[in-house]
């Protein structure tokens, strides 16, 4: 056991665990066809966010506002909500290496919710994009320049790792007296601290505070900005000018679509009825896993300017490797 004194000026004993069981699925047949899945599921989130951060990276017309919020982006899928995730949980679940140490459990915890915050922050960010773009097409390039866009993106990473540090931190001022099992693929915040033997209600409500913060906040400001864009579409008086315009959104809503509704529809009905945990596993892992895979597919690789970007470097990729050859 590690145990540390200190809390209010009290001495206080914190029981903390040398280690959690992750307890994985129970009692599903076949569930190694879910395994085989995640793994071409990372393989193609791999690919797809690699190649979109390379495009971006290396073609010099992409250094606009909205391709460093879609770097931001891809980055936070490759590193996060991927590579933070799934190797781990195959780990976990293939070889069945379900003891996880307490630090590292409370360090996985953190890092896959800190990626989660930035994305729907980042989607936000995108969000604006439009809405300027929409509704103040004149002043866009006075409203979205690259320094604001790195700034706002800058301020989402700092107010992430801020209020996840103190909510994932005070775990470490729970005691776990009773069961060591984490009713999950990972060490989820809510299924971790619900098994301390004390008092729990500073971690719920940190959690509803980030919960608020970080989906309820960016999704209701992304509804508005789409509220003004819709009245600002509605003034247009050609009909294909208006549609043109639209199109511009529709990959931006799908992606707002996939990844805010599964999420809060998970936690809405963990707080308001009973899931087995075999559905709330899988979706929690889909909230995840599935859109860190499309968002490169629908937002970027088929966009116009990355396409023509990506055959521009490939033919002067070919072109560099010819006149190495001669």
């Amino acid at each position: 056991m590690n145990l540390f004194n200190s809390a209010l000026g009290k001495n206080i004993t914190f029981v903390h665990p040398a280690y959690f069981i992750i307890s994985g699925f129970s009692g599903i047949l076949n569930i190694k066809y879910y395994y085989v899945f995640l793994c071409f599921v990372y393989i193609v989130t791999v690919l797809g966010n690699t190649v979109v951060m390379a495009v971006i990276y290396f073609d010099h017309n992409l250094r606009t506002p909205k391709y460093i919020a879609v770097f931001n982006l891809a980055f936070v899928d490759l590193f996060g909500r991927s590579t933070a995730l799934i190797p781990k949980l195959l780990d976990t679940l293939v070889f069945d290496r379900r003891y996880i140490v307490y630090e590292a459990c409370v360090s996985h915890m953190f890092f896959i919710l800190f990626f989660v915050c930035i994305q729907s922050w980042t989607l936000f960010t995108l969000a604006y994009d439009r809405f300027v773009a929409i509704c103040f097409p004149l002043r866009y390039h006075s409203f979205v320049t690259n320094q604001v866009i790195a700034a706002m993106l800058l301020f989402v990473w700092a107010l992430s790792l801020s209020l996840l540090a103190f909510m994932v931190g005070a775990i470490d001022r729970l005691s776990f007296c009773n069961s060591l099992v984490v009713k999950s693929i990972y060490c989820d915040h809510a299924p971790v601290y619900l098994l301390a033997c004390n008092d729990t209600s500073l971690n719920n409500i940190l959690a509803y505070v980030v919960f608020v913060i970080f989906l309820c906040i960016p999704l209701v400001m992304i509804a508005l900005s789409y509220v003004c864009i819709s009245i600002a579409l509605s003034r247009i008086a050609k009909g294909e000018e208006r549609l043109k315009a639209f199109k511009t959104c529709t990959s931006h809503l799908i992606l707002v679509a996939i990844f805010f509704l599964p999420i809060l529809g998970t936690n809405i009905a963990a707080v308001t009825s009973y899931i087995h945990p075999n559905s709330r596993i899988i979706n929690s892992s889909m909230t995840h896993i599935i859109p860190a895979l499309l968002n490169p597919i629908i937002y970027s690789l088929k966009t116009e300017e990355v396409l023509i970007s990506l055959k521009n470097l490939c033919k002067r990729n070919r072109i560099n490797n010819t006149t190495r050859k001669w």
